[in-house]
């Protein structure tokens, strides 16, 4: 019988049971028997047992838009970019803030009646995740927000985008411990620099994209340019071939990636902000 990787054995377990300290909706009363479960290990190298996806399989012609609904002291909303969305019946996977959704219960209650919309976790308050010391309140930062996206939609989201898109290898276990998988991406597409032109965003991404990318951009500021953007992003990357598909789709048939050994040294956060 041929052995499976530690991240196929992994991906089996989260698969079968959830973690123990991740969280799952509360049980109706007459469930079955609650089942003892044996307490987690202590974390092996987050290499090992919690891959940091930047992107799917690079020999399909498939890539992920991903709109990001950050937690800020405004918590807008741009119906602008999810009206594109559904008018050119596009996939997309929104990864929300806690916060943001309790500003914006309905829209987002009115966002899962589409099926084509697919939930991430971006924490709750949108902090700096590796600069958050204590391992309680990184994994409270993701149980609040799913919490709150399952009491507004009935959805439990699988993946976990870092603020800012800021990671490291602590982060990522404990997000495996809140049962989420890391999802960052490969492709920023400089929305939050409000001096670039719709045009010159479109070109970036149009031209940068590569299969199996996962593109950010954002849903909750009005003043950036994705909105004006968008509707060219997706039929440049359509005319060039690309389907484009929620990050389920994309993953769903992929070789995960594999993160450096624990032994080198820690990479520096990624951030996205400005297309270079």
């Amino acid at each position: 019988m041929a052995r499976r990787s530690p991240v196929q054995f992994f991906l089996a377990l989260v698969a079968l049971a959830p973690s123990a300290c991740g969280w799952i909706p509360p049980e109706e009363p007459d469930t079955a028997q609650e089942v003892a479960q044996a307490p987690a290990p202590e974390g092996p190298p987050a290499c090992l047992t919690a891959p940091i996806v930047t992107n799917g399989d690079r020999h399909r012609m498939r890539i992920a838009l991903t709109f990001d609904a950050c937690t800020t002291r405004r918590n807008e909303y741009d119906e602008r970019v999810i009206r594109t969305l559904l008018e050119t019946s596009t996939p997309a996977t929104l990864f929300i803030g806690g916060g943001w959704a309790l500003a914006n219960p309905k829209r987002l209650q009115e966002l899962a009646q589409y099926p084509g919309f697919e939930f991430g976790n971006h924490t709750f308050s949108h902090p700096h995740m590796p600069q958050v010391k204590d391992d309680q309140e990184v994994v409270e930062e993701l149980q609040r927000t799913q919490r709150v996206v399952y009491d507004l939609t009935g959805r439990i989201p699988r993946y976990f985008r870092p603020p800012f898109g800021e990671v490291d290898r602590r982060v990522a276990w404990l997000a495996s411990q809140a049962s989420l998988v890391t999802l960052n991406f490969d492709l920023p597409s400089g929305d939050p620099d409000v001096t670039i032109s719709p045009k010159r965003l479109v070109d970036w991404v149009v031209k940068k994209a590569s299969p199996g990318g996962i593109v950010v951009m954002h849903m909750n500021h009005k003043r950036f340019p994705t909105a004006e953007a968008l509707p060219d992003v997706i039929k440049g990357l359509r005319k060039r071939g690309f389907e484009l598909v929620t990050v389920e789709t994309l993953l769903e048939d992929t070789a995960w990636p594999t993160c450096k050994p624990s032994d080198e040294p820690e990479p520096r956060p990624v951030v996205a902000e400005v297309i270079p």
